[in-house]
C-alpha cells in the first residue's frame, strides 16, 4: 500500500454522511486493520486548531472482520449543517498501532480536499 492516498470528497450540507474506505496493499490484498485505531479530521486550513469551530472530527469505525481492510468515516446532518459552503476544507485519515516495543506508530493513509455543496432546503 502506498503510504498516503489522495481523494477529493464532496459533502452535501445538512445531510448524514458515511464514507467507506477500502485499504489495500499495492499487491491488491486487503490491509489487516486488527489492533489498529483510526482517526480522521477535517479543517478549513492545515494550520487551524482542532478546537477551531470550523474543524470537525469524523466518527470512525473499523468494519468486521478487520482483515477486510474497511473503515468508515461519518458525520451527522447536524454536523454537516454547520459547514461553511464557501471555500474548501482539508482532511486526513490516520491509522495507529503499537509496535513490539510499545511505541505508537501513526501512518496517514488518506488525505485530500472537501468541497461542501450548499443546502437549499432547511
Amino acid at each position: 500500500m502506498s503510504l498516503t492516498n489522495y481523494e477529493d470528497i464532496v459533502i452535501n450540507q445538512g445531510t448524514d454522511v458515511t464514507i467507506e474506505v477500502h485499504l489495500v496493499h499495492d499487491s491488491g490484498s486487503s490491509l489487516n486493520l486488527a489492533n489498529r485505531t483510526v482517526s480522521a479530521m477535517m479543517k478549513r486550513r492545515y494550520t487551524d486548531s482542532a478546537n477551531d469551530p470550523d474543524s470537525l472530527q469524523f466518527t470512525t469505525a473499523i468494519a468486521s472482520p478487520a482483515s477486510d481492510g474497511v473503515l468508515t468515516l461519518s458525520l451527522t446532518n447536524a454536523q454537516t449543517d454547520t459547514l461553511n459552503p464557501r471555500g474548501r476544507y482539508v482532511y486526513d485519515v490516520e491509522l495507529s498501532h503499537l509496535d513490539s516495543d510499545s511505541n505508537t506508530i501513526t501512518q496517514r493513509v488518506l488525505e485530500g480536499h472537501i468541497e461542501v455543496s450548499p443546502s437549499v432546503t432547511k
